[in-house]
């Protein structure tokens, strides 16, 4: 069975958020909340933690996971962005966007895009994950919490709890979240394009 904690969506309380990271470091999975819907993460360098994610969450290697990065410097290890890309981005972040950037030889190979060698990076604007960032000190590889067969996101955190108990380490209860999954933005060629249109603006980026 998971665990669930109720972290306080405003001040985090750092014994919870302590506990949270040592699980992640110990292999766990976790669904948190963010600033669009619900997401499942584990650690970055966890090869087993990864493979158990994707199985979760039913998508296989060809389905870009997303780093949750704590600011623009952290993206700027993992993706190669230029002055036009950087300056988008310091528009956007932190905010339910996803970006899709080229990936730097910091992100293992297992969890670029194959075909592309491209990877899905953001910076969420919410308390709690921006807490566990900051605890871990290096990103989260996550994906947006839809089962396998569903269309619609898990939002509500006893709802996650009940879905999930037997198949993840931990469920934040930070309240509920939007409905409305990221905004995905392809920032590989001469210009953005839309991938998703989710909770954020796309005027941002001219389209």
């Amino acid at each position: 069975m998971s665990q669930f904690f109720q972290i306080h969506p405003d001040n985090p309380q750092l014994r919870l958020i302590k506990q949270a990271v040592q699980i992640i470091d110990n292999g766990g999975i976790v669904a948190l909340p963010t600033d669009s819907c619900y997401a499942l993460v584990c650690h970055l360098d966890d090869k087993d933690a990864v493979t158990r994610l994707r199985k979760i969450r039913g998508v296989d290697e060809k389905h870009h996971l997303t780093l949750l990065c704590r600011d623009l410097s952290e993206i700027s290890l993992y993706a190669k962005v230029d002055n036009r890309q950087y300056r988008m981005l310091k528009a956007a972040t932190p905010g339910p966007y996803t970006f899709i950037l080229e990936a730097t030889k910091e992100v293992p190979r297992r969890l670029s895009h194959p075909s592309r060698k491209t990877i899905g990076l953001r910076v969420p604007e919410n308390s709690i994950t921006h807490a566990l960032l900051e605890e871990l000190k290096q990103p989260l590889l996550g994906t947006t919490l839809i089962l396998p067969d569903e269309e619609e996101p898990l939002t509500d955190p006893e709802q996650v709890r009940d879905r999930l108990a037997k198949l993840v380490d931990l469920v934040i209860d930070g309240g509920a979240c939007s409905l409305v999954p990221t905004t995905v933005i392809d920032m590989t060629g001469d210009a953005p394009g839309l991938v998703r249109q989710g909770r954020g603006d796309v005027a941002l980026f001219g389209l």
